[in-house]
C-alpha cells in the first residue's frame, strides 16, 4: 500500500470526514498538522498549490481535499489508488 499523507487542522470538519473515510477503509496514514505552524502550511501550499485543508496524498498522487477523496470513493477509484504497488 502506498504511503498516505494528510495535512490537516484540528478544528476542520472536512479533515475529520476525510480521516474517518480512511479509517473506515483501515488505511494507515501520516497526519501532518498545520495548526500554529506557518512553515508547515507554506510547505503544504507549495506542494499542493492550495491553501485549504485537508490536502491528501496517496503515494505520489495528490488527491486534493475531502471532496476530492469522496469523489474518488463514489467513482470506485479510491480502492485502486490505495492498492497500488509501492514504487521502490
Amino acid at each position: 500500500m502506498p504511503e498516505v499523507i494528510v495535512y490537516s487542522s484540528a478544528w476542520c470538519p472536512y479533515c475529520v470526514r476525510a480521516k474517518q473515510l480512511l479509517a473506515q477503509k483501515k488505511v494507515a496514514f501520516e497526519e501532518i498538522s498545520v495548526d500554529g505552524q506557518p512553515q508547515v502550511r507554506a510547505e503544504m501550499t507549495r506542494k499542493a498549490g492550495r491553501t485549504s485543508v485537508p490536502q491528501i496524498w496517496i503515494g505520489d498522487t495528490h488527491v486534493g481535499g475531502c471532496d476530492d477523496l469522496f469523489a474518488l470513493e463514489r467513482a470506485g477509484q479510491l480502492d485502486a489508488l490505495l492498492n497500488q504497488p509501492l514504487n521502490r
